[in-house]
């Protein structure tokens, strides 16, 4: 047999024998994570040393939540937010302001988290279940088709970090007598035509929790600017009721006598939040100049399509999303990257296709597809104002627009600490595959 030069087993790919574009690992998909340094110590250092981790009362409280709050509100033009738990307990806390319950539908869209429609379910609301276009978020056509008269309320999720058709979106709702709850989990930082995301509804959620783009561990924010509503968040989030100055409960307050959630945050997660909070626009501008750099160097391969972003500059940048002609070319094409050495460290989810993407999929959440409840009883699904959700079916093929782009849909984790040779090993491995798969 001939040895074959060194040029031929370069060219060849990693997955037929060749030698693989690199072989050390990327860095895990952990946006906020890499950021954590001498500023967070020194905050939570200082709730510790004060032995006051609780944001109301101690013997001698550091005001993290507070601050926090204060600086959310000064950088992004909110006028009321919350420090919570995380962002599951934002939007339980959420869709329970707005007053939705039994006999009410709320209309979000197939691609999501499951933390989303969880928390329309337990709410005993009825999700109905919108169509996505090609940026990945809600479709505002499919939205209007959508509308019945039960709707109540409409949750946008910013997916993937970047926002979709938002003012589009909430047009339509102030049309349609709608509230919008945005869920800006996967998105903070981002904008959209130079409006912050958060902006544009009644209420928006955040998380903080590990994979997003700050991180307190866990962790999250409500915003809203109005006053009567932001009151019952505030004592949703908490006991169900007010606190007084001392930082004590006050059950006299008959607008404020409802049922908590628990779901305040600690002044040691403020702390953490804090410290990211003030690096967020490094973090976000970092993954956001990689993931464009890779982008455009990759756009004169006609082959690979990319997810429309309506507003570049609003991206906050943590997901490369691309696209291929069908399922089989785009496993094909991710396998062959990832053998290339485009992945992460074990147990990292950096370079994937869409169908691995699990619980982001409406039909890959079996409690929704089978109805499942937490009652022995089938709540919300047997209440009588929810006759109308027996029509309903949540399986695969309910919305034919997600359901393609799942299946011809990869994803690339942009972490947020990429070095230079990181973006080029990126876009050689992309080029050398391409070049393989595309021109056999």
């Amino acid at each position: 047999m001939t040895e074959q030069s060194p040029t031929v087993l370069a060219n060849r790919l990693a997955l037929e024998g060749g030698t693989p574009v690199r072989t050390a690992p990327l860095p895990w998909e952990l946006p906020g994570a890499h950021w954590i340094g001498k500023e967070e110590r020194e905050l939570v250092d200082r709730v510790i040393d004060a032995q006051s981790p609780f944001r109301f009362y101690g013997p001698d409280p550091q005001h993290m939540v507070d601050t926090l709050e204060q600086e959310w509100r000064a950088a992004y033009g909110h006028r009321h937010a919350l420090g919570v738990s995380s962002g599951t307990a934002a939007l339980s806390i959420a869709i329970s302001a707005l007053d939705i319950g039994p006999g009410d539908e709320v209309l979000i869209a197939g691609y999501m988290w499951v933390s989303c429609v969880s928390a329309i379910v337990r709410s005993g609301a009825i999700p109905r279940l919108v169509d996505i276009d090609e940026t990945f978020c809600m479709d505002p056509a499919d939205l209007r088709r959508k509308i019945t008269p039960r709707a109540r309320a409409i949750l946008l999720v910013h997916m993937s970090g970047a926002p979709g058709h938002v003012a589009e979106i909430a047009g339509i709702a102030k049309e349609n007598g709608l509230a919008l709850i945005e869920d800006c989990a996967q998105a903070a930082g981002a904008s959209s035509g130079g409006t912050p995301v958060g902006r544009f509804g009644d209420i928006a959620t955040f998380s903080f929790q590990l994979n997003k783009n700050m991180t307190a561990g866990d962790g999250g924010m409500i915003v809203c600017q109005d006053d009567a509503i932001f009151r019952r968040i505030t004592a949703l989030h908490d006991l169900g009721f007010a606190r007084n100055e001392e930082g004590r409960l006050d059950t006299s307050d008959e607008t404020c006598q409802l049922w908590g959630f628990g779901a305040r945050m600690s002044d040691l997660a403020g702390a953490m939040a804090l410290a990211q909070s003030r690096k967020l626009g490094q973090i976000t501008g970092a993954m956001r100049t990689a993931k464009w750099r890779i982008r455009e160097a990759l756009s004169d391969i006609p082959q690979i399509d990319f997810r429309t972003v309506p507003d570049p500059s609003g991206d906050s940048g943590p997901f490369l999303v691309t696209l291929y002609r069908d399922a089989k070319t785009c496993q094909a094409f991710t396998e062959a990257l990832r053998a290339e050495g485009i992945r992460g460290p074990a147990g990292s989810l950096s370079c994937i296709t869409m169908r691995e993407w699990g619980l982001h999929w409406y039909f890959n959440i079996p409690s929704l597809t089978e109805k499942r409840s937490n009652s022995r009883d089938g709540f919300p699904w047997t209440h009588p104002l929810n006759a109308f959700a027996g029509e309903i079916d949540y399986r695969r093929g309910a919305l034919p627009n997600c359901d393609a782009l799942s299946e011809r849909g990869a994803l690339l984790a942009i972490a947020s600490k990429l070095t230079d040779d990181d973006v080029t090993d990126i876009i050689t491995a992309f080029r050398k595959v391409a070049n393989a798969l595309f021109n056999r």
